[in-house]
């Protein structure tokens, strides 16, 4: 049975949470005349299409269609029901909700519940890791290395690193006491099931323990790296359904304020980098946990910023990484930079031998463009004083300077490789117009912006509706605004209904919501419904441009429209009807019916 919560709760918490308060903590949002904009976080786009109503309180995705309020919000994006959601909108807005923790339990799902405990082991664990590590001898070793490793005890103790006992079954024991099923501990990848007997041992003994957050600050995953000579060096969780390391980024819970701050992330390849650089200073870096960059990780960045600086190792590997991630990045529209680390170094390396200073004004603060990283990109395994390769380089820059969509970049490029190699500037923007000819050429049947991967927001190419669909809409519009135009329009209608299904079923909810006393309010009708199309049906109807006031002549047209369309579709049928009937040489029914089509057309 699921907990019933009380109608003035729930309105409690609709008019407690600001719905853009709500999801700027999920996306980066910019306000756009009255509303909010910002990158739909229920499909990938490029182009903001996502549009927050602070007067409405409502929110409509003209890209996919997602819509409704702060309710269908969090039940969408979480994948809760609605108890589980207004439990959790509660919390957020200190509402008492006066349920019992049996209650609310019986809200979950048996998978929600599973989640939750391998959750909680892991935030256990996490604790008494830290506390092994700063707190007691076991742990004072493990200490020792970190500090002579350059770490210091605020890093420590922001990042919450631990330390894992050398036992073979310390968390199992200390968890299966806390009344945690050996079979979620195993799920959850703390614990590894021994194939001979079925017994249970600790996956992490004696190492540096690292905890992984996600984007809300719980525990959900470890890397161990292991104090001697032991392998792997780093030892991962594996991946549970709780732990998806191509959709986590280290550090996102913590330096996604700073990244809205600042709007740049700084993009490591490993925690071990995103840590040295908070020492120095960086706190908006985050890290991918060993994995290359998916479109997830881009997903994520995109909607919380919209400038990223990738510092990559500067090693052959780590070269290719940053060019294949900053790719990713541009076509997703993100500004991208390059940090070039010299030497062969990485982050930490590079920190510990030169300093923190250094590292935030020769690394960081003189990151350099995509383009110049290109330049240096296209370089690799070439012997620039042989001309073959000289010339496939040139025309390999030539061809990446086409694409710059600003001449004053274009130029800057080409007076570069100009100057470089001693080559004629007007012979290099002529070759380079005809790289972009024939770029253009290959393309052809797309404009220049599809090339560019500059989407149009679905709303600025939706085809156009019919009037008597339009007419509907704008009618629903006012009719959730007051019962009196509600009433007026079933009036009119004569005992017809709206031509579309879904505006049918709408209003005869309407009808429905207002019997039982309620007040007109479009995000609180939008609870009482329980369809999910109908409420994206309603925010669309939200998001449209519909004048305040609704005059008698108004009404009546807009009743004219629906009713007009429905005759017209009444004397389609007519004339299909009197075409059978000359068919069948039945003339006196064929004129009788033309009759009737005379007089239909003209009520028109």
């Amino acid at each position: 049975m699921q907990v019933r919560i009380p109608e003035e709760k729930i309105n409690e918490i609709r008019q407690a949470v600001d719905i853009v308060d709500l999801i700027s903590d999920y996306v980066q949002l910019k306000k756009q005349g009255r509303n909010y904009m910002g990158l739909c976080p229920f499909h990938g786009e490029n182009t903001p299409s996502f549009s927050v109503s602070p007067d409405k309180q409502i929110y409509h995705c003209f890209g996919c269609g997602a819509g409704g309020n702060v309710f269908s919000f969090i039940m969408e994006l979480d994948s809760l029901s609605f108890p589980e959601a207004a439990i959790k909108l509660a919390e957020k807005a200190n509402v008492e909700l006066d349920i019992s923790p049996t209650q609310a339990t019986s809200t979950e799902t048996s998978f929600s519940k599973e989640l939750k405990q391998m959750i909680e082991a892991h935030e256990l664990i996490r604790k008494f890791y830290h506390h092994l590590l700063v707190n007691t001898k076991d742990g004072q070793h493990a200490l020792e290395y970190l500090l002579n490793r350059g770490f210091t005890k605020e890093s420590i103790e922001k990042f919450q690193i631990g330390y894992s006992l050398n036992s073979w079954e310390f968390v199992y024991k200390f968890l299966t006491k806390r009344n945690f099923e050996p079979a979620i501990l195993e799920k959850s990848g703390l614990i590894i099931k021994r194939e001979n007997d079925g017994t249970y041992f600790d996956r992490f003994r004696d190492r540096i323990m690292f905890p992984i957050f996600d984007q809300k600050g719980n525990t959900i995953a470890f890397s161990g790296r292991s104090l001697g000579s032991d392998e792997p060096k780093y030892l991962n969780s594996p991946e549970t359904a709780i732990f998806n390391k191509s959709k986590i980024l280290y550090n996102f819970h913590l330096a996604r304020p700073t990244i809205r701050k600042l709007q740049q992330v700084i993009l490591f390849e490993g925690f071990a980098d995103c840590i040295a650089a908070d020492r120095a200073g960086v706190e908006n870096g985050v890290a991918t946990m060993g994995t290359s960059l998916t479109n997830d990780h881009v997903a994520l960045i995109r909607r919380n910023s919209e400038s990223v600086t990738i510092c990559y190792d500067s090693d052959k590997a780590g070269i290719g990484a940053a060019y294949r991630a900053a790719n990713m990045l541009v076509e997703a529209g993100s500004q991208v930079r390059v940090a070039m680390m010299p030497d062969g170094l990485d982050p930490d390396d590079y920190i510990k031998k030169y300093g923190e200073a250094k590292f935030n004004k020769e690394i960081i603060g003189s990151s350099m463009t995509f383009m110049s990283f290109k330049l240096l990109y296209f370089r690799r395994g070439k012997d620039l004083q042989n001309e073959g390769d000289r010339l496939q380089y040139i025309e390999e820059v030539l061809r990446e300077i086409s694409q710059l969509d600003k001449a004053v970049e274009r130029d800057h490029y080409l007076r570069q490789i100009s100057n470089e190699f001693s080559l004629s500037l007007d012979a290099l923007k002529e070759q380079q117009k005809q790289l972009y000819f024939n770029n253009k050429r290959n393309n052809q049947g797309q404009s220049f912006s599809e090339q560019k991967q500059i989407f149009i927001p679905n709303r600025q190419i939706e085809p156009l509706k019919p009037a008597f669909h339009n007419a509907e809409r704008r009618l629903i519009y006012h009719m959730m605004r007051d019962p009196n135009i509600a009433y007026k329009v079933q009036d009119k209608l004569l005992g017809h209904s709206f031509n579309i299904d879904e505006h049918q079923a709408i209003i005869t909810y309407l009808y429905g919501y207002y019997e039982k006393g309620m007040e007109p309010n479009p995000s609180q009708f939008m609870n009482y419904l329980t369809d999910d199309k109908l409420r994206r049906t309603i925010a669309h109807i939200e998001m449209m441009s519909v004048n305040e006031e609704l005059s008698e002549q108004e009404l009546n047209d807009y009743i004219n429209q629906v009713l007009k369309h429905q005759k017209m579709l009444k004397i389609k049928e007519k004339e299909k009807e009197r075409q059978q009937l000359e068919t069948e040489s039945d003339f006196s029914g064929a004129a009788r019916i033309a009759m009737e089509i005379i007089q239909l057309r003209k009520s028109l």
